[in-house]
């Protein structure tokens, strides 16, 4: 692989960096199609442009347009790239043709193709055909790159009998900046600042440039007013971000149905039943808009770590979980201008109903990725778990439960059990829940000889808390 090194400008992405290059550099002759996905604002194109201008290629963004249009436009942009002439294609087969005689090598990154496949879909299976072995792409060098912010659309791209399934050599997910890296791209030192910002923004990098101008909060004491200025001020892009990405998405129709199922899981019904019976409907009748949500990766299935068949939802995207929990039920104040008194009145909620189950999102990643002297190995699953309590006919909610890899004929090993709390303290009585969770599971045939019971905390510990119990503070997790 040849070695070419990230450019200063592109931050993190280390790994996405690098398989690009793999890819881009590959000398083997079957090594021609690749698929980037991810949300927009992730910085894909970004991303694609840097390694183009590295390796040399053909760079085309689509738009919303007819195909008309969007032949015109590719038509004018390959002469551009070729110095001269001027083409005028009248199918998208011509195009292509040509495409991969104008570019013998480098790299050829098709931007937003849902866009394109949307008024043309065929445009797929011409990809497919021109990677056959008799295909015109046969006796070119050049690497073809995918992309698109539509994840429904990009991940059927390669899916059952999609005309090019199995002709990708790579299929990379741009994600958002995790928790670390994103207190690092908003220079933000406070761990506790760091919490907020990114219970709000999550770790798009956008949002910190494009959509608010590099405004960061100087400190907690500035975190109000920095919200007041920002994502709830109607002037900032910020303001509207989080249903644009919900009208983003091609599949979601009925608008209203699909914000009434994110406000139903910010609001803590999380189950299927709880999201039907919040919102007034039948538990069938949300199987699809569930799936759409899923497909479009705004939300994830998770499932318990104790409770086969069970499992709840949760956004992924923390600006629509911040916009369902504090900002829907506000707009009309939101938008005359009343800010002040609605974030007065929201704070509350802000904090149960975001801060908390993403702080408690945060810790599960901590631990999902903590070495293996933290729990006595490397964790197999990290998840949120419920064990009942039939003595007391009550649930306990495991915040982390850290279990460790299955292993064939023996019990399931729990390496920890963990309580998250992220402005209360944590007290004996929690751990006390724990050690009761930890003799539950053993009744029901987990291995517990090993676990460690850990309280995680966005506040304090109280001292009496026993030395056996792992204490997790948010430095910590920073």
């Amino acid at each position: 692989m040849s070695e070419i090194p990230k450019p200063a400008h592109v931050f993190d992405r280390d790994r996405e960096w690098a398989g690009l290059v793999r890819f881009a550099t590959s000398p083997s002759p079957d090594v021609r199609l690749g698929v980037v996905s991810g949300r927009r604002r992730q910085g894909k194109t970004f991303l694609l442009d840097a390694l183009v201008e590295e390796v040399g290629g053909f760079f085309f963004t689509a738009l919303e347009e007819t195909e008309t249009e969007a032949l015109a436009r590719f038509s004018r942009a390959l002469a551009v790239r070729t110095g001269g002439g001027r083409y005028a294609f009248d199918n998208w087969d011509e195009a292509l043709e040509r495409l991969y005689i104008d570019v013998p090598d480098g790299l050829i990154v098709i931007d937003e193709f849902p866009y394109l496949s949307k008024v043309s879909p065929s445009l797929p299976s011409l990809f497919q055909m021109a990677f056959d072995p008799r295909g015109y792409a046969r006796t070119s060098r050049a690497r073809t790159l995918l992309c698109g912010s539509a994840l429904s659309v990009m991940g059927r791209l390669l899916a059952g009998n999609a005309p090019l399934r199995g002709r990708a050599s790579l299929e990379l997910v741009v994600n958002p900046l995790d928790y670390r890296a994103s207190a690092k791209f908003w220079g933000i030192d406070d761990p506790h600042l760091a919490v907020l910002v990114h219970s709000i923004v999550g770790g798009t990098p956008a949002y910190r440039r494009e959509f608010v101008a590099n405004d960061v909060p100087a400190s907690m004491d500035d975190f109000d007013d920095w919200v007041l200025r920002t994502v709830l001020n109607p002037q900032i892009p910020l303001f509207r971000e989080a249903r644009y990405l919900l009208a983003e998405e091609a599949d979601i129709r009925d608008q209203a149905l699909y914000h009434a199922v994110l406000g139903a899981i910010a609001s803590g019904n999380a189950t299927r039943g709880g999201i039907a019976g919040h919102i007034g409907r039948k538990s069938p009748d949300i199987g699809h808009p569930l799936a759409v949500l899923e497909d479009s990766r705004l939300i994830a299935r998770e499932a318990d770590a104790f409770k086969k068949g069970k499992s709840v939802f949760r956004i992924c995207e923390p600006l629509i979980a911040f916009y369902e929990a504090v900002m829907r039920r506000e707009w009309t104040r939101l938008e005359r201008g009343q800010q002040e008194a609605a974030w007065r009145d929201s704070h509350a909620t802000f904090l149960s109903q975001v801060v908390g189950p993403h702080f408690e999102g945060i810790c599960r990643e901590w631990a999902m990725f903590a070495d293996a002297e933290v729990f006595g190995e490397l964790p197999g699953e990290v998840a949120a778990g419920t064990v009942a309590d039939p003595h007391n006919r009550t649930q306990i909610e495991v915040d982390v439960a850290v279990l460790a890899r299955e292993e064939h004929g023996r019990p399931r090993r729990i390496l920890s059990l963990g309580e998250v709390k992220w402005d209360k303290m944590v007290t004996a009585a929690h751990v006390e829940r724990l050690r009761r969770a930890r003799d539950l599971l053993s009744v029901k045939g987990y291995d517990t000889s090993g676990t460690v019971l850990a309280c995680y905390s966005g506040a304090s510990f109280q001292e009496d808390i026993p030395g056996d119990v792992r204490l997790v503070g948010i430095e910590d997790l920073y």
